[in-house]
């Protein structure tokens, strides 16, 4: 593994409502929209990964790799779907990382997408919460109706207890998320500012997911539509694409590992598996967790977004909480965290996350955020993605070109 690999393009559309589009024309527009941004045609990529969860469920379409072929210019290529749960973006992003290692190409090409919403916009959350519960254990899924946010509140109620952290603790980690969404044009919650007192106000949309435990509507992220795209380059690549290094950035570091994927049997406040793939990535690109200017992390809840800095090596197990309360994960912060708004209010169409998580934070290294979110001088991020109740997970680490 000596080729260096980087992020030549990266586009996506709006997180939040797609309207009256097929998954055949996601995947279309999701392919050409990011080769038009730096001049290119399809065909100049050698291999491809497509990531997405509900498509079958929802949908009843598979084999996406080869509605991706029908593009002009990728019939005949490598390719494939990629289902790794919440995780499947960042797994796509590794597959073709691989394949370009591997040698079978110079370019390649990681789209992820879903389509969560009906062409109307609306949400049917019982199918949503059905389709989300396959990615869980069949024992765990016994007397939930809504089993992720069953599962995960749960898991916010351990943390709480655990560490002595309380609902308004957390409650830091989505109105901040939801003040850095104001300023992101792609984000799903644009014109919602909640304050720590509405998060913790029960009236309203804002409610107990599950009885007996502390999550509320303000801790979950949203049901989003939306797409991601992401073209990867050697330094050959880069320079067939005509893109100059310096207008990219390094994929520095990268690795996925996963825990058990029932709840009994791993630990869901420090999952091996997650602080494995967190460490070897940053291994792999030399660094260290004080190193990392800016972050996105898997903000499914609130309590996931107190994990994600304590995965990160930027606040200590049980700590994570207190990071997001004093500011450290602002813009201006110690680390900038979930800049973008986060799953929370930025948005969460599945497929696309991962890769959205990665490519936001290129943006901010190469200084293309908004104002108001834009890290000064950074030079170095990381991102930690997860799939299924903390089981499987993609971190990365990236840095400026040089």
């Amino acid at each position: 593994m000596t080729k260096k690999i980087y992020i030549a393009a990266y586009h996506q559309s709006p997180f939040g409502k797609l309207g009256a589009v097929g998954v055949p024309e996601i995947i279309h527009r999701a392919v050409t929209q990011v080769c038009q941004s730096i001049g290119v045609e399809p065909a100049v990529c050698d291999v491809a990964s497509v990531a997405a969860v509900c498509h079958i469920s929802l949908h009843g379409q598979g084999l996406l790799s080869g509605l991706m072929a029908e593009v002009p210019g990728l019939a005949g290529k490598p390719m494939e779907t990629v289902e790794n749960a919440c995780a499947s973006g960042g797994q796509a992003i590794l597959s073709v990382a691989y394949k370009l290692l591997l040698g079978l190409g110079e370019v390649g090409l990681a789209v992820g997408f879903e389509k969560m919403r009906d062409d109307q916009g609306k949400a049917d959350g019982q199918a949503v919460g059905q389709v989300l519960s396959f990615y869980t254990h069949p024992e765990e899924r016994v007397g939930k109706t809504f089993v992720v946010p069953h599962l995960f509140a749960e898991v916010m109620d351990v943390y709480m207890k655990t560490y002595g952290v309380s609902e308004e603790d957390l409650a830091h980690v989505a109105v901040m998320e939801y003040q850095n969404a104001q300023h992101n044009p792609y984000a799903h919650m644009r014109g919602v500012t909640p304050t720590v007192a509405d998060v913790m106000k029960i009236e309203g949309i804002n409610r107990y997911i599950v009885e007996g435990l502390p999550l509320k509507t303000y801790d979950c992220s949203q049901i989003s539509d939306g797409y991601a795209a992401m073209i990867l380059a050697t330094e050959e690549g880069l320079r067939r694409l005509g893109v100059p290094k310096d207008a990219c950035v390094e994929l520095a570091g990268y690795a996925q590992a996963t825990d058990p994927l029932r709840k009994g049997v791993r630990d869901v406040l420090t999952p091996a598996g997650a602080y494995k793939a967190m460490n070897t990535a940053y291994a792999m690109a030399g660094v260290k967790p004080e190193d990392v200017d800016v972050a996105e992390v898997h903000d499914c809840f609130t309590v996931m977004g107190a994990i994600g800095v304590e995965v990160l090596g930027r606040a200590k197990p049980g700590e994570g909480a207190r990071y997001w309360k004093e500011g450290r994960a602002a813009v201006g912060g110690e680390c900038a965290v979930n800049t973008s708004g986060g799953l929370i209010a930025k948005g969460h169409p599945i497929g696309a996350t991962g890769i959205a998580m990665v490519g936001w934070c290129a943006w901010e290294l190469l200084g293309k955020v908004p104002p108001a979110l834009q890290v000064k001088n950074a030079e170095i991020a990381a991102t930690f993605n997860i799939g299924g109740p903390v089981c499987a997970s993609v971190c990365t680490v990236l840095k400026r070109a040089s």
